[in-house]
């Protein structure tokens, strides 16, 4: 029986753990060539490792995806090891919790607008090409849903709704290539960028109609539905994983408000 991504030839940032480890693993248990990129190298490399111990395809490669020459030093390199690019997956990325603009100073802001969104770009910028000379792409933008509601941490949310904008104006602007690109926006997931916010956890799965955090593996399935053949008609979209937190919208809320009333009537 064929793989799901058999033959397909990816790069996925941030990639050395959490979602983008999951990733890597998933997408080269379906037959993916698989490029880490990463700025934890140890870390990246010993994923690589093992990921070739258990019989599939994966190689490393330091990329600052802030850094525009780094860009296009990852694509050379996929380019001379596996012969082009099919796939790839802009999952890098960095939070700032910080809940007041008052409290953010330019150069926090600009760190997270750099590798959030700037890194998208350039990300975008430099694969299109290749996967043109490739004959198809599938470009997939790790958003969040910060970037479909309103959220605290203004910096990060700014970045968020940015990915959605330009994965809408990518897909239209790569269709005539025959590539694809979609944006998918997790909900609350089990990864670094929430280490140390159990508060934080606890009250977005009381918030969340499922009840729970997800776990990495539970968004990477998705991520490889839009890098595989089955999502070939499927661009500029905003797919959601979030356990319902967007659909119940603040009715949970309500609800429990207007019955904790004495007499309370719906």
């Amino acid at each position: 029986m064929k793989l799901r991504l058999e033959d397909k030839i990816a790069l996925i940032t941030g990639a050395s753990r959490g979602q983008g480890e999951a990733e890597a693993r998933l997408f080269a248990s379906e037959g993916a060539k698989v490029l880490i990129c990463d700025i934890l190298d140890d870390i990246g490399q010993d994923l690589a490792k093992d990921i070739r111990n258990n019989g599939h395809i994966a190689e490393y490669f330091h990329l600052d995806v802030s850094n525009e020459e780094d860009w296009q030093n990852a694509i050379n390199y996929i380019s001379e090891k596996f012969g082009g690019l099919n796939v790839l997956v802009n999952n890098a990325g960095v939070g700032l919790r910080k809940p007041s603009i008052l409290d953010i100073s330019a150069e926090e802001w600009q760190k997270v607008l750099n590798i959030n969104l700037t890194g998208t770009f350039f990300g975008i910028k430099t694969a299109a090409p290749i996967m043109k000379n490739s004959g198809s792409g599938s470009i997939i933008n790790i958003g969040s849903i910060a970037g479909t509601t309103g959220h605290f941490a203004t910096a990060y949310t700014a970045t968020k709704w940015g990915i959605r904008g330009i994965t809408k104006s990518a897909a239209l602007e790569f269709a005539p290539w025959n590539i694809r690109v979609n944006a998918v926006h997790p909900g609350i997931v089990e990864t670094a960028l929430v280490e140390g916010s159990d508060d934080f956890k606890e009250a977005m799965s009381w918030m969340t109609p499922l009840g729970r955090v997800a776990g990495p593996e539970e968004i990477s399935p998705v991520v490889m539905f839009l890098a595989s053949d089955e999502s070939s008609f499927v661009t500029g979209i905003d797919m959601t994983v979030d356990g319902g937190f967007t659909g119940a919208g603040a009715f949970r809320q309500v609800f429990q408000r207007a019955m904790a009333q004495p007499g309370s009537k719906l």
